[in-house]
């Protein structure tokens, strides 16, 4: 019985030896920065109206574009069918031509979206029957691969909205499919930090109060930006560079006229362009202030690379959104608009795991 003993004990730290947190860390850095960019190709597929080009959902035969003369036209055929052909792009005169611009961009969000997901569950597959996984991980490396499967719902719904419904997707819909990418994201940031940390003999971080006040007040933010895209209030303001009746004013005021009250605050609050959008500009202060404290924070923890980071990113997301009011809602700023916002989540996960570090 004395000689079992040793070979029992000696199993776990097989496996603890045979942990690579580090490899897995670098692994999620790679899938987060393939979600980042995914966010700014949903970006550029929402304001150049490409979503409802593809009006069918393929997982396998879907990741090849049309072949030929013939395909091509039956998918044009499909999206002629649609409301947003029949009552927009169709009287504008839509040809063949310009429908392949849009399904281009469709095609390569959808085919991002595949990407990832293989990009993450072939390499999960292959940590976990190595057994590489720190103790703790699997349930949390499986639900970030359920958020991914929820995304993809997600969006396949949102597409749904615009191809049955309305000219256009829903807004609702495209803000849950906004903030379930976002969410993800920030859950890879979070668990790519622990699996570094367990590399360094540390503990994992835990979520502070202070940390979860930030993330949340961001998270209405993100809400709103949304809502805004999908409305299409960015031009509600008026458009014009340095024109104070645009920003900090909208159309010469600082409460915006027109504001439809008639079916309640409620749906004023949530459907309103003139008001959703007054919302995300003037809310974005609020961010501002509770990210400072943030940062200040951090400096007093010595954590300075990530407050920089953290300063870097929504300093430079309220300048470029103010430039993309200014603008009229060019789309290149649109677009870094969108990208910015991302990395400013990448960056508050990161300063939100700072805070939580444990302390030596």
């Amino acid at each position: 019985m004395a000689s079992v003993q040793p070979s029992f004990s000696a199993r776990p730290e097989r496996s603890a030896a045979r942990a690579a947190p580090l490899a897995l860390a670098r692994w999620l850095l790679v899938v987060a920065m393939m979600i980042v960019t995914i966010v700014t190709v949903g970006g550029i597929t929402r304001l150049t109206e490409s979503g409802v080009s593809i009006t069918e959902w393929k997982p396998v035969s879907g990741i090849l574009p049309p072949l030929n003369a013939a395909e091509w036209q039956d998918e044009f055929d499909k999206y002629r069918q649609t409301p947003q052909f029949v009552l927009v792009n169709g009287p504008a005169g839509m040809t063949l031509a310009t429908y392949k611009v849009i399904f281009f961009w469709e095609w390569v969000h959808r085919l991002l979206a595949r990407t990832i997901g293989l990009a993450f569950a072939l390499p999960l597959a292959w940590f976990w029957l190595r057994g590489q996984i720190p103790a703790g991980f699997k349930p949390r490396l499986l639900s970030l691969l359920a958020l991914g499967g929820l995304q993809g719902a997600v969006g396949w719904w949102m597409v749904q909205s615009g191809i049955v419904h309305d000219v256009r997707v829903s807004h609702f819909r495209l803000a849950a499919h906004l903030l379930v990418a976002l969410t993800t994201l920030a859950g890879i940031i979070w668990t790519m930090l622990d699996l570094r940390a367990v590399s360094r003999g540390e503990r994992a971080s835990r979520l502070t109060p202070f940390a979860a006040l930030a993330l949340g007040v961001l998270v209405i933010q993100l809400f709103y930006g949304a809502l805004v895209a999908g409305l299409r209030a960015g031009t509600v303001a008026g458009g014009g560079w340095l024109d104070g009746n645009v920003w900090p004013l909208m159309q010469g005021q600082l409460f915006p006229a027109g504001i439809d009250w008639s079916q309640g605050a409620a749906r004023a609050l949530l459907a309103d362009p003139y008001l959703v959008h007054f919302i995300h500009r003037w809310w974005a202060w609020l961010v501002v202030i509770v990210l400072v404290i943030m940062g200040r924070r951090l400096r007093a923890l010595r954590q300075r690379p990530t407050s920089i980071a953290l300063h870097s990113a929504f300093g430079a997301q309220i300048l470029i959104g103010i430039a993309t009011v200014m603008s009229g809602v060019a789309i290149y700023l649109a677009v870094l608009h969108q990208l910015i916002g991302a990395l400013l989540v990448a960056a508050t996960a990161w300063s939100a795991h700072a805070l939580g570090r444990p302390q030596r």
